[in-house]
């Protein structure tokens, strides 16, 4: 029978061992109590009966000025009893393949660990203090091998040999222990050449995260801002966060100065004669199979070039042994990847690496997005990006990968939740469904953002805040007329008016009236979600942001429009908005690929078909990319009578 809550603390001892350890346990069955204990290890044991009825509140805490110092520090769980309730988690795998796809990861995470550490900030702003995200979607609780508590991200890393820097392929809380030499994992029995960099000096920011809070009275902020814009090379340059050891990997092969892992065939020759796939596949296991139930995995890739290959392979062997987990998966690409090929063969090696890599990577995927703009210059005035640096366009894409995934993490809707801070929860199998299960079940989405997004009562949008989205991918068609278009919105600390911020109601009543007074002809959207809290800017931050931006992101009309671009010590916090639309104006981007594939490597007499097959493709395994990437537009035309066919 149901019992309600009662917060007794009971500290009579009973020997209970699991995992190992030692614990001080007691129980009436009568009654639910809250006990306070150190130990993620008692998770699998209490997901049982009669245990699986009580819920974990735990939490960690940084900020701004101290980074990374207390994420070791737990709180004791608190495990209290609910009437009839099952908060069962619903978690997220996170895999970033790829150096571009780092430096987004790098940006994400610093967003999370902001987060956390304004939550328990006394001086930080109260819209940071509601408890209606649950970080443990994204975190895991575990043990050093000293025995101390640990929060780090439920995370597989993959970049190339020497991306990380000055951090340890161990990451920074289990010592090196897990570290191997790189050649440890060749089958190779010949001469090895072992290639070694001499150890990089940190800068300044990562100076101060490893001096324990020990601040040099010389150094201010803003030196090290400074020093983030002037000599940032590795993601890990700007990180501030802890890594599991299983974390980060290193592929063998794929080192940061060779210029030539450009294209999917390179990354097909870099897994040859290793184990790689065999170790991330333990890796993915293991974070895989501490959970209690995993609501999807989200992928970013970086795809200009050799990781789209390790990526596809990797999605390969998690379709085949995860069935039922979904994938929702970004595909990024910085700047660089958009320089015009010079010459023939490198502009058809280039066009057969798109074909293949959308075809393979939407092949094991559930839902792709495609992110990345040869110029961030379009989202002037509203940010100041430099697009030779990745630390600027890779904040603005991680910016929006942390607003639209923001649902993920609300805690689910039931007669006593709070909707007062947030609203509209869903996983990623439910936007999945909204975006590729309707209509048209096209898998290929859009991402779109407005950041800083205008106040609900700007007068200077008058087509509404929605007329001030900037999509993020390229060759986007127009879709204006598209009566089947599925979208996913989602609104992350918005205004009001001036600095003020913007309740659920008035949201959700501005959004109403764009389309109640026929500003948009489109459908409504399929889903709307709301939360109140911004997104936080951590002192690890470019300066991309105009004269005219205020301490929360509002336009300060009476400031100057000349001057240098602010960053996070003049700004805490910005709105965001983002969008994830399945619409008709993606058919350009895969239609594009499609024609390349046929014209450059299907085609009697394609000057390309001997490049697929030095990649390791036959002509069955061409046209089955044919075929899939021509369903992929079918999509958009029933009636039409296209074929892959190469003859």
């Amino acid at each position: 029978m149901g019992f309600a809550p009662v917060n007794i603390h009971y500290h009579l001892p009973i020997d209970l061992r699991v995992g190992g350890s030692k614990f001080f346990f007691f129980f009436f069955p009568l009654f639910a109590l809250s006990i306070f204990f150190h130990s993620s290890a008692l998770r699998p044991f209490l997901s049982s009966p009669p245990f699986s009825d009580y819920s974990f509140f735990e939490s960690s805490g940084i900020h701004r000025h101290t980074p990374r110092l207390s994420i070791c520090r737990l709180r004791a769980p608190i495990i209290k009893g609910r009437a009839n309730e099952l908060n069962k988690m619903r978690e997220i795998v996170t895999i970033q393949v790829g150096d571009f796809a780092n430096f987004i990861g790098s940006h994400f995470w610093n967003f999370q660990d902001e987060l956390l550490g304004l939550a328990e900030d006394d001086g930080a702003d109260p819209i940071f203090k509601n408890n209606f995200m649950d970080m443990d979607v994204l975190y895991r609780t575990g043990l050093t091998h000293q025995g101390a508590y640990t929060y780090c991200p439920r995370l597989i890393s993959i970049g190339s040999q020497g991306s990380l820097g000055t951090l340890s392929s161990s990451g920074s809380l289990y010592g090196d222990s897990s570290s191997s030499d790189a050649t440890d994992t060749l089958t190779w029995k010949g001469a090895v050449t072992k290639l070694a960099e001499n150890p990089r000096e940190k800068n300044l920011f990562l100076k101060s995260l490893s001096e324990e809070g020990e601040d040099d009275p010389n150094i201010e902020d803003k030196d090290r801002v400074q020093c983030l814009e002037r000599d940032i090379k590795f993601w890990s340059d700007f990180s501030k966060v802890h890594f599991h050891s299983k974390s980060l990997y290193e592929l063998n092969g794929a080192w940061t100065d060779f210029q030539n892992f450009d294209n999917f065939g390179d990354g097909k020759e870099v897994l040859l004669g290793g184990l790689h796939m065999e170790e991330l596949n333990d890796r993915l296991r293991f974070f895989v199979e501490e959970c209690d139930h995993v609501q999807g995995i989200q992928c970013t890739v970086d795809d200009s070039g050799g990781f789209s290959a390790v990526a596809s392979e990797f999605l390969e062997n998690i379709a085949d042994d995860y069935t039922n987990i979904p994938v929702l998966l970004y595909s990024v690409r910085d700047t660089f990847s958009y320089t015009d090929a010079t010459k023939q063969r490198k502009l058809i090696t280039r066009s057969l690496h798109d074909a293949v890599s959308l075809s393979k990577l939407s092949t094991y995927s559930s839902l792709i997005v495609p992110v990345g703009l040869p110029s961030l210059g379009g989202l002037a005035p509203s940010l100041c990006v430099r697009d030779e640096k990745n630390f600027h366009s890779s904040a603005v894409y991680a910016s929006a990968i942390h607003s639209i995934s923001a649902p993920f993490r609300f805690k689910p809707a039931g007669p006593i939740s709070n909707t007062t801070y947030a609203a509209g929860s869903l996983d990623i199998g439910e936007i999945i469904h909204i975006l590729a299960g309707q209509n048209r079940q096209n898998m290929v989405a859009i991402l779109d953002v407005s950041m800083p997004a205008p106040s609900l009562s700007d007068k200077a949008n008058p087509g509404g805040i929605l007329n001030s989205f900037h999509a993020l991918g390229t060759e986007i068609g127009d879709d204006s007329e598209d009566l089947y278009m599925d979208e996913s919105l989602i609104l992350n600390g918005a205004l009001f008016s001036g600095a003020d911020w913007a309740s659920v109601s008035q949201v959700k009543d501005s959004i109403c009236n764009v389309y109640d007074k026929g500003l948009r002809v489109k459908p409504r959207p399929s889903h709307l979600s709301i939360s109140l809290t911004p997104l936080p800017i951590p002192l690890p931050f470019p300066s991309i942001f105009p004269t005219t931006t205020g301490r929360r992101g509002e336009i300060l009309a009476d400031q100057p429009l000349e001057g240098p671009p602010k960053g996070s010590l003049e700004v805490e916090s910005v709105p965001v908005m983002t969008r994830l639309r399945s619409s008709i104006a993606i058919k350009p981007f895969i239609e594009c690929r499609y024609n390349n594939l046929l014209r450059h490597g299907m085609l009697r007499g394609a000057k390309g078909a001997g490049l697929l097959r030095d990649w390791g493709f036959g002509k069955d395994e061409v046209d089955d990319m044919g075929e899939h990437l021509s369903k992929m537009l079918r999509i958009f035309n029933p009636s039409s009578e296209m074929t892959s066919d190469s003859d």
